[in-house]
């Protein structure tokens, strides 16, 4: 279980393997893929908007074009957070507004427990914890609705889901 910390240089960037292919399968079966993502490092003053803006675009670079419909980014440091930093719902909430997504229709998955806290918050109808970068204890706390080993099994979980709710 790797966690790469705050990654503050695009020279740093690495797809996880199976990712690619994996938003593939998502983008094929009609989804509408959306990041939201939690970026305190701004905040605390570790680097600036314009370190993460170039990290971004080189995950995006890698992930190929096309995967990714939207972006959503709060910089709030965690003790000055707003709704919009996670385990808040409000990020996902902005990115249901500005795209017309269906929240009870949709789908969280996150790394940590504030992304499965902010998926149940937001009314999505399921929250899934991928194993990336977190230990048992949180895994336990995190009240998931599945818990997967990596992106490829949270996709196939979800697909299966999608399939029976038709």
């Amino acid at each position: 279980m790797l966690d790469a910390g705050y990654v503050r240089e695009a020279k740093d960037v690495v797809v996880y393997q199976g990712v690619r292919e994996a938003l593939g399968e998502l983008k094929a079966a009609g989804f509408w893929l959306v990041i939201v993502t939690n970026q305190s490092g701004i905040g605390r003053g570790f680097f600036g908007e314009t370190e993460y803006q170039a990290v971004h675009e080189e995950m995006l670079r890698q992930l190929g074009a096309g995967l990714i419909d939207a972006t959503y980014f709060c910089a709030d440091h965690p003790e000055e957070a707003t709704e919009r930093r996670k385990p808040g719902p409000g990020m996902l909430r902005e990115a249901a507004r500005d795209h017309g997504l269906d929240l009870a229709r949709s789908f969280m998955v996150g790394d940590r427990t504030g992304d499965i806290e902010a998926g149940r918050r937001a009314g999505l109808a399921a929250s899934i914890l991928v194993r990336t970068g977190v230990g048992e204890a949180e895994i336990a706390l995190a009240g998931a609705d599945f818990v997967a080993d990596d992106l490829p099994s949270a996709t196939a979980w979800i697909l299966q889901r999608a399939r029976k709710c038709g």
